[in-house]
Protein backbone atom coordinates (compact mmCIF):
# COMPACT_ATOMS: atom_id res chain seq x y z
CA UNK A 1 0.00 0.00 0.00
CA UNK A 2 1.34 3.37 -0.92
CA UNK A 3 2.10 5.67 2.03
CA UNK A 4 2.10 9.44 2.20
CA UNK A 5 4.02 11.99 4.21
CA UNK A 6 2.03 13.28 7.17
CA UNK A 7 2.13 16.89 6.08
CA UNK A 8 0.58 16.04 2.73
CA UNK A 9 -2.12 13.95 4.37
CA UNK A 10 -3.06 16.66 6.84
CA UNK A 11 -3.17 19.26 4.10
CA UNK A 12 -5.52 17.07 2.11
CA UNK A 13 -7.57 16.42 5.23
CA UNK A 14 -7.93 20.13 5.90
CA UNK A 15 -8.98 20.70 2.30
CA UNK A 16 -11.55 17.94 2.39
CA UNK A 17 -12.93 19.05 5.75
CA UNK A 18 -13.39 22.50 4.30
CA UNK A 19 -15.93 21.04 1.90
CA UNK A 20 -18.11 20.29 4.92
CA UNK A 21 -17.50 23.55 6.73
CA UNK A 22 -20.45 25.05 8.55
CA UNK A 23 -21.78 28.53 7.79
CA UNK A 24 -20.09 31.45 9.49
CA UNK A 25 -22.91 31.64 12.00
CA UNK A 26 -21.77 28.25 13.34
CA UNK A 27 -18.42 29.51 14.53
CA UNK A 28 -18.19 26.80 17.17
CA UNK A 29 -18.35 23.97 14.66
CA UNK A 30 -16.30 22.87 11.66
CA UNK A 31 -19.16 20.92 10.12
CA UNK A 32 -22.95 20.86 10.00
CA UNK A 33 -24.84 18.65 12.39
CA UNK A 34 -25.57 15.17 11.08
CA UNK A 35 -29.23 14.86 10.00
CA UNK A 36 -31.41 14.22 13.04
CA UNK A 37 -28.71 15.13 15.56
CA UNK A 38 -28.36 17.94 18.08
CA UNK A 39 -32.00 18.81 18.60
CA UNK A 40 -31.52 20.34 22.02
CA UNK A 41 -35.28 20.33 22.67
CA UNK A 42 -35.46 16.52 22.39
CA UNK A 43 -36.61 14.65 25.48
CA UNK A 44 -35.92 10.92 25.83
CA UNK A 45 -38.89 8.56 25.89
CA UNK A 46 -39.48 5.73 28.33
CA UNK A 47 -38.67 3.32 25.50
CA UNK A 48 -35.33 5.03 24.75
CA UNK A 49 -34.38 6.76 28.00
CA UNK A 50 -30.71 7.32 27.14
CA UNK A 51 -29.67 9.99 24.63
CA UNK A 52 -27.23 8.63 22.07
CA UNK A 53 -24.00 10.58 21.57
CA UNK A 54 -22.18 9.78 18.32
CA UNK A 55 -18.41 10.24 18.56
CA UNK A 56 -16.43 10.46 15.29
CA UNK A 57 -13.00 9.02 14.58
CA UNK A 58 -9.62 10.53 13.80
CA UNK A 59 -9.76 13.28 11.15
CA UNK A 60 -13.54 12.82 10.90
CA UNK A 61 -16.17 15.48 11.41
CA UNK A 62 -19.43 14.52 13.05
CA UNK A 63 -21.18 15.09 9.71
CA UNK A 64 -18.85 12.93 7.64
CA UNK A 65 -18.86 10.08 10.14
CA UNK A 66 -22.53 10.03 11.06
CA UNK A 67 -24.58 11.62 8.25
CA UNK A 68 -26.10 8.25 7.32
CA UNK A 69 -26.54 6.53 10.69
CA UNK A 70 -27.72 9.53 12.70
CA UNK A 71 -31.14 9.76 10.97
CA UNK A 72 -31.57 5.99 11.36
CA UNK A 73 -31.29 6.32 15.13
CA UNK A 74 -33.48 9.42 15.14
CA UNK A 75 -36.19 7.54 13.24
CA UNK A 76 -35.97 4.77 15.83
CA UNK A 77 -36.99 7.30 18.47
CA UNK A 78 -33.69 8.25 20.08
CA UNK A 79 -32.52 11.70 21.02
CA UNK A 80 -29.31 11.87 19.01
CA UNK A 81 -26.34 14.14 19.59
CA UNK A 82 -22.87 14.45 18.11
CA UNK A 83 -19.80 16.64 18.39
CA UNK A 84 -16.52 17.61 16.81
CA UNK A 85 -13.52 17.44 19.14
CA UNK A 86 -9.75 17.59 19.20
CA UNK A 87 -9.56 20.21 16.45
CA UNK A 88 -5.97 21.32 15.82
CA UNK A 89 -5.15 23.61 12.89
CA UNK A 90 -8.61 22.95 11.51
CA UNK A 91 -8.18 19.17 11.56
CA UNK A 92 -10.75 17.37 13.75
CA UNK A 93 -9.94 14.61 16.23
CA UNK A 94 -6.20 15.08 15.82
CA UNK A 95 -5.33 16.65 19.18
CA UNK A 96 -4.18 14.94 22.39
CA UNK A 97 -6.71 12.28 23.29
CA UNK A 98 -6.74 13.22 26.97
CA UNK A 99 -7.88 16.71 25.98
CA UNK A 100 -10.48 15.29 23.61
CA UNK A 101 -11.89 13.16 26.43
CA UNK A 102 -12.31 16.33 28.50
CA UNK A 103 -14.22 17.89 25.60
CA UNK A 104 -16.48 14.85 25.50
CA UNK A 105 -17.09 15.20 29.24
CA UNK A 106 -18.25 18.78 28.75
CA UNK A 107 -20.49 17.78 25.85
CA UNK A 108 -22.11 14.93 27.80
CA UNK A 109 -22.86 17.32 30.66
CA UNK A 110 -24.61 19.62 28.18
CA UNK A 111 -26.65 16.72 26.76
CA UNK A 112 -27.71 15.56 30.21
CA UNK A 113 -28.60 19.10 31.22
CA UNK A 114 -30.72 19.68 28.13
CA UNK A 115 -32.51 16.32 28.10
CA UNK A 116 -32.88 15.70 31.81
CA UNK A 117 -31.45 12.20 31.36
CA UNK A 118 -29.20 10.67 34.00
CA UNK A 119 -26.94 8.80 31.57
CA UNK A 120 -26.10 8.61 27.88
CA UNK A 121 -25.24 5.85 25.45
CA UNK A 122 -22.04 6.54 23.49
CA UNK A 123 -21.51 5.17 19.99
CA UNK A 124 -18.07 5.86 18.59
CA UNK A 125 -15.98 4.96 15.56
CA UNK A 126 -12.25 4.22 15.71
CA UNK A 127 -10.70 6.81 18.08
CA UNK A 128 -14.28 7.77 18.93
CA UNK A 129 -14.93 4.26 20.22
CA UNK A 130 -11.80 4.23 22.35
CA UNK A 131 -11.41 7.82 23.58
CA UNK A 132 -14.61 7.65 25.70
CA UNK A 133 -12.92 4.97 27.78
CA UNK A 134 -10.53 7.64 29.05
CA UNK A 135 -13.51 9.84 29.94
CA UNK A 136 -15.18 6.89 31.67
CA UNK A 137 -12.13 5.66 33.54
CA UNK A 138 -10.20 8.83 34.36
CA UNK A 139 -12.63 11.77 34.19
CA UNK A 140 -15.48 10.49 36.34
CA UNK A 141 -17.55 9.51 33.31
CA UNK A 142 -18.55 6.04 34.49
CA UNK A 143 -21.55 7.40 36.40
CA UNK A 144 -22.84 9.20 33.30
CA UNK A 145 -22.43 6.47 30.66
CA UNK A 146 -24.89 3.61 30.40
CA UNK A 147 -23.37 1.86 27.37
CA UNK A 148 -20.32 2.42 25.16
CA UNK A 149 -20.57 0.89 21.70
CA UNK A 150 -17.32 1.01 19.74
CA UNK A 151 -17.24 0.47 15.98
CA UNK A 152 -13.72 -0.62 14.99
CA UNK A 153 -12.31 1.08 18.12
CA UNK A 154 -8.57 1.50 18.69
CA UNK A 155 -8.83 0.09 22.20
CA UNK A 156 -5.26 -1.17 22.43
CA UNK A 157 -3.74 0.95 19.72
CA UNK A 158 -2.65 -0.19 16.30
CA UNK A 159 0.52 -1.99 15.29
CA UNK A 160 0.27 -0.84 11.71
CA UNK A 161 -1.48 2.08 10.08
CA UNK A 162 -2.87 4.87 12.21
CA UNK A 163 -6.03 6.25 10.64
CA UNK A 164 -7.69 7.11 7.33
CA UNK A 165 -7.89 10.77 6.40
CA UNK A 166 -11.05 12.34 4.95
CA UNK A 167 -9.27 12.25 1.58
CA UNK A 168 -8.98 8.48 1.80
CA UNK A 169 -5.23 8.46 2.39
CA UNK A 170 -3.45 6.49 5.08
CA UNK A 171 -1.00 7.72 7.70
CA UNK A 172 2.20 5.83 8.36
CA UNK A 173 3.02 5.00 11.97
CA UNK A 174 5.98 7.37 11.65
CA UNK A 175 3.48 10.24 11.99
CA UNK A 176 4.87 12.79 14.40
CA UNK A 177 3.04 13.94 17.49
CA UNK A 178 3.73 17.53 16.48
CA UNK A 179 1.21 17.36 13.66
CA UNK A 180 -1.13 14.66 14.96
CA UNK A 181 -0.87 13.85 18.64
CA UNK A 182 -3.94 11.61 18.41
CA UNK A 183 -2.10 9.48 15.86
CA UNK A 184 0.89 9.04 18.15
CA UNK A 185 -1.44 8.33 21.09
CA UNK A 186 -3.09 5.50 19.14
CA UNK A 187 0.11 3.65 18.37
CA UNK A 188 0.28 0.36 20.27
CA UNK A 189 2.51 0.73 23.31
CA UNK A 190 2.28 4.52 23.46
CA UNK A 191 2.30 6.28 26.81
CA UNK A 192 -1.36 7.13 26.34
CA UNK A 193 -2.35 3.52 25.58
CA UNK A 194 -0.35 2.31 28.56
CA UNK A 195 -2.19 4.72 30.85
CA UNK A 196 -5.61 4.02 29.33
CA UNK A 197 -5.39 0.28 29.85
CA UNK A 198 -3.57 0.42 33.20
CA UNK A 199 -6.92 0.27 35.00
CA UNK A 200 -8.27 -2.59 32.93
CA UNK A 201 -10.38 -2.64 29.80
CA UNK A 202 -13.74 -2.15 31.52
CA UNK A 203 -14.45 -0.25 34.72
CA UNK A 204 -17.47 -0.93 36.94
CA UNK A 205 -20.71 0.66 35.81
CA UNK A 206 -21.10 1.03 32.04
CA UNK A 207 -21.69 -1.76 29.56
CA UNK A 208 -19.28 -2.17 26.65
CA UNK A 209 -19.88 -3.50 23.14
CA UNK A 210 -17.18 -3.76 20.47
CA UNK A 211 -18.02 -4.33 16.81
CA UNK A 212 -14.98 -5.14 14.67
CA UNK A 213 -14.38 -6.27 11.10
CA UNK A 214 -11.82 -8.84 10.03
CA UNK A 215 -11.04 -6.61 7.05
CA UNK A 216 -9.85 -3.70 9.20
CA UNK A 217 -6.69 -2.33 7.62
CA UNK A 218 -6.24 0.58 10.04
CA UNK A 219 -6.57 -0.71 13.61
CA UNK A 220 -4.46 -3.83 13.36
CA UNK A 221 -4.63 -6.57 14.29
CA UNK A 222 -8.42 -6.32 14.39
CA UNK A 223 -8.42 -8.61 17.42
CA UNK A 224 -6.73 -5.83 19.43
CA UNK A 225 -10.04 -3.97 19.41
CA UNK A 226 -11.68 -6.49 21.75
CA UNK A 227 -12.11 -5.70 25.43
CA UNK A 228 -11.61 -8.04 28.35
CA UNK A 229 -14.37 -8.15 30.92
CA UNK A 230 -17.21 -10.23 32.34
CA UNK A 231 -19.86 -11.37 29.83
CA UNK A 232 -22.52 -9.48 31.76
CA UNK A 233 -20.62 -6.25 31.04
CA UNK A 234 -18.65 -6.75 27.80
CA UNK A 235 -19.56 -8.12 24.35
CA UNK A 236 -17.09 -8.43 21.49
CA UNK A 237 -18.75 -8.91 18.10
CA UNK A 238 -16.98 -9.60 14.81
CA UNK A 239 -19.06 -8.45 11.85
CA UNK A 240 -18.25 -11.46 9.68
CA UNK A 241 -19.45 -13.87 12.39
CA UNK A 242 -22.90 -12.46 11.67
CA UNK A 243 -22.67 -11.47 8.01
CA UNK A 244 -19.89 -13.60 6.44
CA UNK A 245 -20.11 -11.91 3.04
CA UNK A 246 -19.73 -8.41 4.44
CA UNK A 247 -16.29 -7.08 3.45
CA UNK A 248 -16.56 -3.56 4.90
CA UNK A 249 -13.22 -2.21 6.10
CA UNK A 250 -12.38 0.34 8.79
CA UNK A 251 -13.26 3.74 7.36
CA UNK A 252 -16.74 2.95 6.06
CA UNK A 253 -17.89 0.65 8.84
CA UNK A 254 -20.19 3.33 10.37
CA UNK A 255 -22.04 3.41 7.02
CA UNK A 256 -22.70 -0.33 6.91
CA UNK A 257 -26.39 -1.28 7.40
CA UNK A 258 -25.29 -4.55 9.02
CA UNK A 259 -23.28 -2.59 11.58
CA UNK A 260 -26.32 -0.37 12.11
CA UNK A 261 -28.38 -3.46 12.97
CA UNK A 262 -25.81 -4.66 15.49
CA UNK A 263 -25.56 -1.21 17.11
CA UNK A 264 -29.33 -0.73 17.23
CA UNK A 265 -29.83 -4.10 18.88
CA UNK A 266 -27.03 -3.38 21.35
CA UNK A 267 -28.69 -0.12 22.40
CA UNK A 268 -31.88 -2.01 23.25
CA UNK A 269 -30.14 -4.17 25.84
CA UNK A 270 -29.93 -3.45 29.55
CA UNK A 271 -26.33 -4.68 29.41
CA UNK A 272 -23.93 -5.20 26.51
CA UNK A 273 -24.99 -6.56 23.12
CA UNK A 274 -26.58 -9.99 23.06
CA UNK A 275 -24.20 -12.10 20.93
CA UNK A 276 -27.09 -14.42 20.03
CA UNK A 277 -28.78 -11.68 17.98
CA UNK A 278 -28.67 -12.27 14.23
CA UNK A 279 -29.22 -9.31 11.88
CA UNK A 280 -30.84 -9.67 8.49
CA UNK A 281 -27.67 -9.19 6.49
CA UNK A 282 -27.81 -7.01 3.39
Amino acid sequence: MRRFRLTAVLAAAALTIGLFAAPAAQADSISPDPPGANDWTCKPSSVHPYPVVLVPGTFETMYKNWALFSPVLKNQGYCVFSLNYGVVNGVPASGPIRDSAAELATFVRSVLGATGAKQVDLVGHSQGGMMPRYYIGFLDGAKYVHHLVGIAPSNHGTQGLIAPSPAGMILDTTATSTLCQACADQHAGSAFMTELNSIGDAVPGPSYTVISTRYDEVVTPYTSQALVGPLKQVSNLVLQDYCPLDTFEHDQSPNDPNVWSLVSNALLQSGPADPRYRPECV
